[in-house]
């Protein structure tokens, strides 16, 4: 079988692996879309945040189809599509453990999740991505038609809380500098997607001056995290959900206490998968604007480079379509 394999730091290569055997309660997943992460650039890079060695397969944004079943395994059976969550137990799937960017992988029941029929293989890579969008919002709390809600950053995952937003009824302001971003936002579901020096009278022209019920930050930048204190309503929510560590920036900390916000943080999304794919299933979202750029697996180098360039690239996906030998 043929998978992308990172064998040391900065060097990737789509190697030829023999198909891996699987225990009794194990399962091995035919893989069907795979979602290039900045994290799978950084684990190339050699700056996961969890211990690691080469060689190791990336991979984990991905959907499947079983291949075949352990002899104890009784919550799948061959033919079943699947999805499956990275972080497991000290492990994270595709990192510290090999993961889905192969034509064949293994995997636990435990990981894995049924793909609802109607959601295709291309939107079941998206579900982990999208489901760090919902984690976020559902720690905000009833997001509804009755709020303006603003988006700061259109990468992956704050498209992802555009569709969520907009689908559960808020009027979905985007803020994001890059022109093609702001059409994926816009297809997905934004009313508005503006610049940065543009918000402010976006907002208000939305809101009637009030400003935003909801602000969730998912560009991971200080000057930017700073900046959603200050477009809160009174008594707005604040999600922040783009991930820095380390660095700093001012902030007007006091407008948490005058504008009695509430502020809220995650990272990830564990406990939710059920609930995110019943959510993709019931309102029909297609998140499929997110990926811009499709390669098969002998062009997974170029998956690569493409993820490196996030001016052209939103996701890159790696498509595969193997199939065991009767």
């Amino acid at each position: 079988m043929k998978a992308l394999q990172y064998v040391a730091q900065n060097e990737p290569t789509v190697s030829e692996l023999a198909v891996p055997e699987i225990a009794d309660d194990e399962v091995l997943v035919a893989a069907r879309s795979v979602g290039v992460c900045h994290s799978d650039i950084d684990l190339l890079e050699g700056r996961y945040i969890i211990p690691f060695s080469y060689p190791i397969i990336p991979g984990h944004e991905w959907s499947g189809e079983v291949a075949r079943v352990g002899s104890k395994v009784t919550q799948f059976a061959v033919g079943d599509r699947v999805v499956g969550e990275c972080v497991i137990g000290d492990d994270h799937f595709g990192f510290s453990i090999s993961g889905a960017a192969a034509e064949f992988f293994v995997a636990k029941p435990a990981w894995l999740h049924h793909l609802p029929d109607g959601i295709t293989y291309t939107n079941g890579a998206l579900v982990e991505p999208f489901s760090v969008a919902y984690a976020g919002l559902m720690r905000v709390g009833n997001v509804n038609a009755s709020d303006v809600l603003v988006v700061l950053g259109a990468g992956p995952i704050g498209l992802a809380v555009t569709a969520a937003a907009s689908a559960l009824g808020a009027l979905t302001i985007v803020v994001e500098p890059s022109p093609e971003r702001q059409r994926a936002a816009r297809a997905l579901g934004a009313v508005a997607a503006v610049g940065p020096d543009e918000i402010e009278a976006e907002l208000a022209l939305r809101s009637g001056g009030r400003g935003a019920d909801v602000v969730v930050e998912a560009s991971g930048r200080p000057d930017v995290m700073a900046r959603a204190l200050e477009l809160a309503a009174f008594r707005g929510r604040v999600a922040y959900i783009g991930i820095d560590v380390g660095r700093e920036a001012p902030a007007k900390l006091g407008l948490i206490q005058s504008k009695e916000l509430r502020i809220t943080g995650s990272i990830g999304s564990p406990g939710v998968w059920p609930e995110t794919l019943r959510f993709l299933a019931q309102t029909g979202i297609d998140l499929s604007p997110l990926v811009t750029q499709q390669f098969a697996v002998d062009e997974a180098l170029d998956a690569l480079d493409a993820a490196h360039h996030p001016a052209t690239t939103i996701k890159a996906h790696i498509q595969f379509s193997g199939s065991l030998p009767e």
